[in-house]
Parts: C-alpha cells; structure tokens; sequence
C-alpha cells in the first residue's frame, strides 16, 4: 500500500494545478489545518445557526489556530444591531441574544463586520451598532475580497 505525506500531497496537487492555498499552512494540535475563513450572513433567520457554526469552527481548531471574519450585510447585518434577538430554538424554546453571541466570539478572535449599503439602506442607527462591529463599504465586495486573499468560504 503506497503512503502519502503532507508535503508529497501539496507538491502533487502543485503540479497538477490543484488551488491549494499556503494560508492554510500549519497544522493544529488536533490534526486540522490552521484556517483563514469568512463566514456569510445575508439573512436574519439563519444568523444564530450561523453563529452557532462559527462557535463550533472555533472549538474544532482552537482559537488560536482560525482567523474567522463574519461579514454580513443585507437582513443578516440586523445580527450586530444591539436588541436584535435571534430566532427561537425550536428544541429548547431558547431565544438567543445576538449581543451575548457576537461578544463571546469576539472575546475568541472573531472579527466582525457590517455592510455600509445595508446601514444607509435599511437605515440602521450607526450607534445601535455592535461594540465589536467594523463598518466596511460594501458586504459582497468584502466577501469576494477576502476570498481573493485566501480566506474559505462559508455560507451557513
């Protein structure tokens, strides 16, 4: 039976023009890669699940070994206006609070950031905005950014 290392896989798909990105170089104590990620939330009512995917990315790497960026824009920016709930959780009957949420994942690392098109469009209060929110110009632009510079992509 033929073994593969790590590195002969990398010089492989290399060769052969596979889009292996070296952001994700190193591995973590568990045996992931470490990773650059951006996590997309356009939409309101899937906010706390993706909340909860970012918090469960987190505790698969560890901390220290994911750099994640939460953009949002459209009704999913509503996620980092402070007073905005999220959906109840159909087995616990729990409402999760965004605040509670975002500030527990910034604490982590988590970055977070909110479309200005969205603010201006949907006239959201720039001081009802979340503590740990960076406005940026536009949310889709953001999204295709990062991924330009190695960041996955991930759409809860």
């Amino acid at each position: 039976m033929m073994k593969f290392t790590k590195a002969g896989i990398l010089a492989l798909a290399a060769v052969i023009g596979l889009g292996v990105s070296t952001a994700q170089a190193g591995t973590a104590e568990n045996g992931y890669d470490k990773q650059k990620v951006v996590y997309h939330i356009n939409d309101i009512d899937t906010a706390t699940g993706a909340l909860r995917n970012v918090k469960n990315h987190l505790n698969a790497l560890g901390d220290k070994n994911a750099e994640i960026i939460v953009v949002t824009h459209s009704s999913g920016a509503f996620a980092l206006v402070d007073g905005a709930m999220g959906k109840k959780d159909a087995k616990t009957g729990k409402v999760y609070d965004f605040k509670d949420m975002i500030a527990g994942l910034a604490n982590r690392g988590v970055k977070f950031q909110i479309c200005a098109n969205t603010i201006r469009g949907k006239k959201i209060d720039k001081n009802k905005i979340n503590e740990h929110a960076e406005i940026i110009p536009s949310g889709v632009a953001q999204v295709a950014h990062l991924q330009q510079k190695g960041y996955l992509y991930v759409k809860p």
